[in-house]
């Protein structure tokens, strides 16, 4: 399981100017500022050079890193293990397990088991109704940090966890490219996402 929401894509007449800055061709520039959409507009002649360079290698399509994107992420930490690879580039703040693991009861929504069958599903009922016991003495009998201990140490990696993240599409070529393939779900879905994003062919090498 993952969603996405809240994506914000900015940075666009940055990346442009800093691009033609290598060619002294800002005059060729044909992007603008489009009041009554409210969006930066990619001209034709931009895009163009912009497809060719991010193309020819990652030191010619250096202009992708100022391509920004924040967005909140919901994924299980079985997920945000292999996302952390990507440590380059990227910005991550997380809802806090250490601090805030206490502060619900433990229920089935708060994991990703779409894929568990009945007597995993069976398995993790008891390890949730253990997590909900330990949470249940530690909120009432005095916040004793053996019973914290026990909801910390048998939390699944299936556990969903919300982030707020940024990063730029530099860094979301390199995860398409690298885990369109993966075998887990969340990562198909995440790569279908970057198709969707404004002028995607950027980063797939490919039009939209």
């Amino acid at each position: 399981m993952i969603q996405i929401d809240k994506v914000e894509v900015f940075g666009w007449e940055a990346a442009i100017r800093g691009m033609r800055n290598s060619f002294n061709s800002w005059d060729k520039s044909d992007s603008r500022y489009n009041a009554d959409s409210g969006r930066y507009e990619v001209g034709p002649a931009d895009i163009e050079l912009m497809d060719r360079l991010s193309r020819s290698g990652p030191s010619h399509a250096k202009f992708l890193r100022y391509i920004n994107v924040t967005l909140d992420i919901t994924a299980p930490r079985y997920w945000w293990a292999e996302m952390d690879t990507y440590k380059v580039g990227t910005v991550r703040n997380s809802c806090s397990t250490m601090h805030k693991v206490q502060a619900k009861e433990f229920e089935r929504a708060d994991f990703s088991c779409e894929h568990l069958d009945e007597e995993s599903l069976a398995a993790l009922d008891t390890l949730i109704s253990v997590m909900n016991r330990a949470r249940d003495r530690f909120n009432n009998c005095g916040k004793n940090k053996d019973d914290w201990w026990q909801m910390i140490q048998l939390l699944p990696a299936s556990l969903n966890q919300k982030a707020t993240v940024q990063l730029n599409y530099q860094v979301l070529q390199n995860i398409y490219f690298t885990r369109k393939d993966h075998r887990l779900d969340e990562w198909h879905t995440f790569c279908r996402w970057i198709e969707e994003l404004p002028y995607s062919q950027l980063i797939i090498g490919k039009r939209s």
